[in-house]
């Protein structure tokens, strides 16, 4: 019902749906496991001292509280040599892992990972989704809609945006004349929503960040689907901000989530759910960190007073896997001091930049693009942060593509997949190890740092780029639909209706 300017909604309860709803998308589902098959196969076929070597740290912590041995105190069997690099919390959670076969763990685990990865892909492609399926009033900015009902987006200036009963018909045309390529509607919705989801879950497999989730059983693309689903969910079955403070609580890197609704929660436009979602998260976060001191005193009090305190427990820094800021820097090989202090101004520059616009996104109501913002701010700013750290370039395409209608937005969308697919950090170690003058060392270190920069890239494409972008869409469809009557004229003029009024 609409009165006005205010519209209300029934809220329908959630129904499981049919089985013949379910139907379409198994051979979708057979599509995706064909095409990820060669991926998996090849890992999980690897010689034993290779395999899953990450997931091979987690399930030796848990069987280290299982046998009552030192948690820190060990490192995986040669040639690994990995120690426990997680909170102790983690090592608590690992336990299942160690409670059962090695074989099982790791198909147990890929499946995890393919999940959680769908979980990622569904909700980072929402607004195409919702567009594809016909979802009234969800085409458009759907993947933007704001946390909490009442809180409404706002243009990139600050000014209140369009409200959805101006831009619905602007939708409603673009979804049924075609500009999904003709899949608007209920019907065509159920038929190509799978096979879009299972090319979606293609391309994101075959990044190389996520690539490297599958090849060494990393926790990262988990982590993801957790903080997204707290941020972006529209209805949420737990209380919003606990599944970040979880993810917070095991690895420490999705704690710049609690900056992001920290500095949402306070100051001007600032908003109360913003305040309790940080609330909540910071309280689970605690309450997970202190469980440990109960359960695990000994190993809790090794991790927090001496293993976190050795950054070289996390591998050698100066690697080119390490694509963090901090990375880049030791790569110039400068002084210690020197190089802590340019890291240390950089984190500061660069994280007031990237949460300013994460905040901005988050209060215009552009969901997507805020969290992709913060999960860029957690690889740059990390001392160390691995090419699987950037898990969340799959959060970044889907702000990228916004809802599909934007063919601008999807060459860019697409332009990064192909730049994150590729191993470019590797042809910059080719380039440093052909040893021509000027070349290779300057252009080989650029190429090698290629990941970290592409990082600082986009954190400028979506915080200042993609608002300039949207608005521009949003203005050139307002008036691509519009009667002809009320166009501009030829010459930029008033239209043929409004010049007749003003003769």
């Amino acid at each position: 019902m609409r009165t006005g300017e205010a519209t209300t909604t029934e809220r329908r309860p959630w129904t499981w749906p049919s089985w013949s709803a379910w139907l379409p998308w198994l051979p979708a589902l057979l599509l995706v496991a064909a095409a990820v098959a060669p991926l998996v196969l090849h890992w999980l076929g690897n010689v034993d001292d290779q395999r899953l070597v990450d997931l091979d740290v987690y399930r030796t912590g848990g069987a280290a509280i299982l046998e009552g041995r030192s948690v820190y105190g060990f490192v995986t069997p040669a040639p690994q040599l990995l120690p426990f690099t997680y909170p102790p919390v983690a090592a608590l959670f690992a336990t299942p892992l160690a409670a059962v076969s090695w074989t099982t763990a790791q198909w147990a685990w890929t499946a995890l990972i393919f999940l959680t990865l769908g979980v990622s892909v569904r909700l980072s492609f929402r607004a195409v989704f919702d567009g594809v399926g016909g979802v009234p009033g969800r085409s458009g900015a759907a993947d933007e809609v704001p946390l909490s009902p009442g809180s409404a987006p706002r243009a990139p200036g600050g000014d209140p945006a369009p409200t959805e009963g101006k831009l619905r018909g602007v939708r409603t045309r673009l979804v049924g004349s075609g500009r999904f390529g003709g899949l608007g509607g209920t019907g065509g919705g159920r038929l190509w929503t799978p096979l879009l989801f299972a090319a979606l879950m293609i391309a994101c497999t075959y990044l190389m960040p996520i690539r490297d989730q599958v090849r060494f059983g990393q926790v990262d693309i988990l982590l993801v689907a957790l903080c997204l689903a707290d941020c972006v969910a529209r209805r949420p079955l737990w209380p919003r901000g606990m599944l970040i403070g979880l993810a917070t609580a095991v690895k420490l890197t999705p704690g710049v989530f609690l900056i992001y609704f920290l500095i949402a929660g306070f100051g001007p436009g600032a908003r109360r759910e913003h305040r309790e979602t940080f609330l909540v998260a910071a309280l689970t976060a605690a309450l997970l960190t202190l469980l440990p001191f109960l359960v695990i005193p000994a190993d809790a009090a090794d991790f927090w007073f001496r293993a976190l305190l050795d950054p070289e427990r996390l591998g050698a820094n100066a690697a080119t896997t390490n694509q963090s800021m901090r990375g880049m820097l030791i790569r110039l090989y400068l002084p210690d001091v020197l190089t802590s202090l340019l890291w240390l101004a950089l984190v500061a520059v660069v994280a007031w930049y990237g949460f300013r616009h994460a905040r901005r996104a988050l209060l215009d109501g552009h969901l997507v693009s805020g969290v992709a913002l913060v999960g860029l701010m957690a690889v740059l700013l990390s001392p160390v942060a691995w090419i699987h750290h950037l898990a969340w370039v799959v959060v970044v395409l889907g702000a990228l593509a916004g809802d599909g209608r934007d063919p601008v937005r999807l060459r860019v969308a697409a332009g990064v997949w192909l730049y994150y697919v590729l191993p470019i950090p590797w042809w910059g170690v080719t380039i440093k190890a052909m040893e021509i003058p000027v070349l290779s060392p300057v252009l080989g270190k650029i190429v090698q740092n290629g990941f970290g920069l592409g990082a600082l890239a986009l954190v400028w494409v979506l915080g200042v780029w993609l608002p300039r972008r949207r608005a521009t869409f949003e203005a050139l469809s307002r008036r691509d639909t519009a009667p002809e009557t009320e166009r501009p004229g030829r010459d930029g003029g008033p239209g043929r209706e409004t010049a007749v009024e003003g003769t």
